[in-house]
């Protein structure tokens, strides 16, 4: 966890039992004023109701970003399956005991639909025999190029920081919508909130992969 000024900001595995505890523990315990989440309404409504997106709403973002959409939440779901912790279960925990414990939840992230759609454009032709041609690299050259971890863990920061540069090196178009644009939305709205609750105590749920440079981005924003 990293503490900031009034932020406490913790990087989770979206299909990690110790990070369901982790969030749990910190706020039935530290009883933080504000909590806030990497999620937006679309997301949070979708969590919580379980709810299938409406044909508007595949209309809207495209086919091929409802795809795409698909596409990830099927693999974490899979993942998801093998350790035996739903996808975005510390999520659900943290936006459960914000009810319970009465707390003021903040959403922090961007429209999912701008994501999808700047996703889907992202997504190239060229992108895709690229990703194709690094499988079919992994599995016949004998040099194995893989970043080991336990799935069922939050990755140590060096493993996060390995992950995330050989996705900014082989997949830049993918990283900058999905990793680069969405931190800084997270800091920005991170830093409004202990700005103008600067009295309060805020706890920020992230993924593991958002939470060094979200903090980096503010203390950039307010130097």
């Amino acid at each position: 966890m990293n503490c900031y000024k009034n932020l406490y900001i913790l990087g989770t595995s979206h299909i990690s039992k110790d990070s369901v505890d982790l969030v749990e523990k910190f706020i039935t315990k530290e009883r933080p004023d504000i909590v806030a989440v990497e999620l937006d309404n679309k997301r949070l409504y979708a969590m919580m109701s379980n709810a299938k997106p409406s044909f508007k709403e595949v209309f809207s973002i495209g086919i091929k970003a409802f795809l795409i959409n698909i596409v990830g939440a099927y693999a974490e779901k899979k993942l998801g399956s093998i350790v035996g912790v739903k996808p975005g279960s510390e999520m659900r925990k943290a936006v459960e005991l914000v009810k319970e414990n009465k707390l003021k939840l903040s959403l922090i992230d961007q429209d999912i639909s701008i994501t999808l759609k700047k996703l889907s454009k992202a997504i190239t032709f060229r992108v895709i025999f690229r990703f194709l041609g690094d499988i079919i690299k992994s599995v016949f050259s004998k040099k194995k190029e893989f970043i080991a971890f336990d799935i069922r863990e939050v990755p140590s920061k060096e493993v996060i920081e390995k992950l995330i540069e050989k996705i900014k090196d082989r997949y830049y178009e993918i990283y900058k919508v999905l990793i680069e644009e969405r931190n800084e939305v997270m800091a920005k709205n991170l830093y409004k909130l202990m700005n103008k609750h600067n009295d309060k105590r805020i706890f920020a749920v992230v993924g593991a992969g958002h939470e060094f440079e979200i903090v980096s981005i503010i203390k950039r924003i307010e130097a």
